[in-house]
């Protein structure tokens, strides 16, 4: 099993980690008491629907009891169970700004019974110090932007980041309105229409003598071959950019036949780059 154990101050990202985490597959548990850890692990080893991929989020919400993550941590090396620490930092004036413009009160602040929030989070900082010096990464968002973020954290625990991009390739027909969910949208109704063949008209993109019809027209593998440029130009982009989904949706009149085909070979080309991508027809059976 994957553990990996979030923490750091207040207002520095940590709800950010935890969503990058998710994207990228981790069951992620947020504001855990430390003394729970290590029966959770338990229970998460021994079930027989294994999570291979864990994060848990202990901070300092939890008051004066923050600190037992370290007798706890000490308990997990006895279990032989793996982790990483995952601090995340930042600045006490970014700090100060976000908790402004979120006007959210610092959890330390009644605790201490302080109204300063300066002084909250110096305290903060000062109880956080050992997870900090013990943690196997120190992530400081400071001057870091989301899809930023979200890259780093595909980075040290994403093995293939390409994952970190789910793509679902849609065909549709026009006729029944462009789907809601689509970023991209391809419009292939300029190509020949094979329901006006007698012989294909009951048939679908599924298959091949549809598929050879409407790949027989050099249009149609013009078009293919601009696609395929255009799609492997934005895709390291969108991921780039922190897109955690992409949908790309190719419709043609009924969602039958051509839009099928183009959603097909789309599917195909992308599995072969290695991206993790999935096809839909969501108008095949109409």
């Amino acid at each position: 099993m994957e553990l990996i154990i979030v923490t750091g101050m207040s207002g520095a990202g940590k709800s950010r980690a935890v969503d990058a985490l998710e994207d990228i597959g981790y069951y992620c548990v947020d504001n855990m008491p430390p003394v729970l850890i290590p029966t959770f692990v338990s229970l998460c080893l021994n079930s027989k629907d294994v999570r291979d991929k864990v994060a848990l989020v202990a901070d300092i919400r939890l008051g004066a009891k923050f600190t037992d993550l370290f007798s706890v941590l000490s308990d997990l090396d006895n279990m032989n169970v793996k982790y990483k620490i995952l601090f995340i930092d930042a600045d006490n004036d970014v700090i100060m700004r976000r908790y402004q413009e979120t006007r959210r009160k610092h959890p330390l602040a009644d605790e201490f019974n302080t109204p300063s929030l300066l002084e909250a989070i110096e305290k903060e900082r000062k109880l956080t110090l050992a997870a900090r010096q013990r943690a196997d990464y120190i992530l400081d968002t400071s001057d870091v932007m989301s899809s930023q973020f979200k890259e780093k954290i595909v980075k040290l625990f994403l093995d293939n980041a390409s994952n970190s991009l789910k793509i679902y390739s849609i065909s549709f027909g026009f006729k029944y309105g462009v789907p809601k969910e689509a970023d991209l949208v391809f419009d292939v109704r300029c190509l020949p229409n094979p329901f006006y063949i007698p012989e294909l008209k009951t048939h679908t993109g599924l298959e091949e003598p549809v598929r050879n019809f409407v790949m027989n027209y050099d249009s149609a593998k013009e078009l293919e071959i601009k696609l395929y440029d255009l799609i492997d130009f934005l895709i390291p982009l969108y991921r780039s950019e922190g897109k955690s989904q992409l949908t790309i949706a190719v419709g043609c009149t009924g969602g039958r036949h051509r839009s099928v085909v183009f959603a097909e070979l789309l599917n195909k080309h992308l599995l072969e780059k290695g991206n993790d991508v999935s096809v839909f027809h969501r108008d095949l059976r109409r």
